[in-house]
């Protein structure tokens, strides 16, 4: 499990799949307060996310190269993160790529046990039926209620959603809180 410096912080959230990070930056300045962890593969990403926190002084996130199977599965404890995003990962939308995907049931039950009491869940995609897939898988599960967007945090695009933005597309958004079991 990751040793993370809780006692410091109010709470820690997770932008999985940061990318360059300019999320994860923006979110780390609103919230001086929480810890947030940047996770990532690539670690060129990762080493451009550093370059940019350094030259605007941010001080309160914590880069992590994982996947993301592995992060909430085995390094992250129960109930320890206040929010996860989750932004315009790959779709894989072709039929024979659809188990290359993130989100299934098995990945849900991840997310659920690492957030913590009333924690949220925040995914978008440009792909409408990937979403929409993904509202399916995550609503059978029974295991979070949908929530309004926090308003806060709508202003904050991901390097993703921005390219998109750009090209024209729309990118929906889907927040959910943790169900008490």
């Amino acid at each position: 499990l990751l040793e993370l410096p809780l006692d410091k912080y109010e709470a820690v959230e997770l932008d999985l799949g940061c990318g360059k990070g300019s999320f994860s930056t923006a979110l780390a300045k609103k919230f001086p307060q929480r810890l947030i962890l940047g996770a990532d593969v690539m670690i060129g990403r990762l080493k451009k996310l550093q370059k940019r926190n350094e030259r605007e002084n941010v001080t309160n996130m914590l880069l992590l190269r994982s996947e993301a199977k592995n992060l909430l599965g085995y390094m992250i404890g129960d109930g320890v993160l206040k929010r996860i995003h989750l932004l315009c990962p790959d779709p894989w939308p072709k039929g024979r790529h659809r188990g290359n995907r993130l989100l299934c049931s098995d990945f849900v039950i991840k997310i659920h046990r690492v957030l913590a009491e009333n924690g949220e869940f925040h995914f978008s995609s440009d792909d409408e039926y990937y979403h929409n897939a993904v509202r399916r898988v995550i609503e059978l599960s029974n295991l979070f209620d949908p929530v309004a967007p926090d308003a806060d945090l709508n202003a904050i695009k991901s390097d993703f959603e921005l390219r998109w933005n750009e090209q024209g597309k729309a990118v929906h958004h889907l927040w959910y809180r943790k169900r008490k079991l």
